[in-house]
């Protein structure tokens, strides 16, 4: 789960597993599998960061990722 805020201030609790899509319009929208969209303060970046920890948390993506290249 991850929290976000709406536009008005007020924060909720998203399961972010059901996230299908996040973009900028300038507002960030985040788009859930059954297509309810939320409107959030929160940067597409941001909120990129908070559902990859989420995956890290719940040990669906590793702790440490090998960049390519390196």
């Amino acid at each position: 789960m991850i929290s976000l805020t709406q536009l008005n201030g007020n924060t909720f609790t998203l399961n972010a597993i059901y996230i299908e899509q996040i973009q900028s319009f300038p507002d960030t929208t985040v788009t859930l599998t059954t297509g309810k969209k939320f409107v959030v303060k929160e940067s597409e970046e941001e909120v990129t960061k908070l559902i990859t920890g989420f995956y890290r948390n719940i040990t669906l993506l590793p702790l440490s990722q090998k960049k390519e290249g390196l």
